[in-house]
């Protein structure tokens, strides 16, 4: 499956991102990013937090991106994707995600993209999660997370560059609490501040930890951003 005409679903993670480095050294042409964003936190197929910062790392990366709106109720998003996908079927070849375990989202986009007469692309599929996280950061991307919500990952974390001394730390983490090290299990959110497929990096100059002790969870509150020159 080489040069295809792709759409990526993305999220502005380490995952959905890398599978754009994965795509372009495959040869394809991303036409563009499909970002969708869920109005509350309790979407089940779409990641939520720093979504603004998308259309900044889009620019830097030179993509068209495209912004579906959706309630994130469980079943019915899926229907916003179909509808967001649909419109431009005619220009694409492939859909590309970043799923690596999650069989929810997987056989859900299979579904549209059978429905739709496209292919679905997962570059990263069954990959072994360190070895994953490993390989995102020695191919050169900078990755903060911007949301925790698992025993084990406190308050610390968020805005927490992921390099090799934290991917140390997950592998405890995994061994005492169960931490899936690439959070595919939903443990923690990411978000990508410069590769080698970025023009320009991203630069946060004002942000705000926000923690709720109840639920042991929280996020990073990005309130100022700019694109640097590398």
């Amino acid at each position: 499956m080489r040069d295809m005409r792709v759409a990526v679903l993305f999220s502005g993670g380490k995952d959905s991102t890398f599978a754009i480095h994965k795509s372009l050294q495959a040869g394809h042409e991303i036409k563009y990013l499909v970002t969708v964003f869920p109005k509350g936190k309790e979407s089940f197929m779409f990641h939520w937090p720093a979504l603004e910062i998308t259309k900044l790392q889009a620019e830097s990366m030179g993509l068209k991106q495209i912004v579906q709106r959706t309630e994130g109720k469980k079943e019915e998003e899926l229907m916003d994707l179909e509808k967001v996908l649909s419109k431009i079927k005619d220009e694409i070849d492939a859909v590309v995600t970043g799923a690596v375990a999650s069989n929810y989202q997987k056989t859900r986009v299979d579904k549209i993209c059978q429905k739709l007469n496209l292919k679905h692309i997962s570059p990263l599929w069954g990959m072994n999660p360190e070895n994953l996280l490993r390989e995102i950061i020695s191919s050169g991307f900078n990755i903060i997370l911007t949301g925790v919500a698992s025993e084990g990952l406190g308050q610390d974390w968020i805005g927490k560059s992921i390099d090799e001394n934290a991917v140390n730390q997950l592998k405890k983490l995994n061994e005492r609490f169960g931490v899936n090290i690439s959070f595919e299990g939903g443990e923690a959110e990411s978000l990508v501040l410069d590769g080698p497929i970025f023009k320009k990096r991203i630069e946060i100059t004002d942000s705000e930890k926000v923690w709720d002790s109840k639920t042991s969870s929280g996020y990073l509150e990005i309130k100022k951003v700019v694109l640097s020159s590398k």
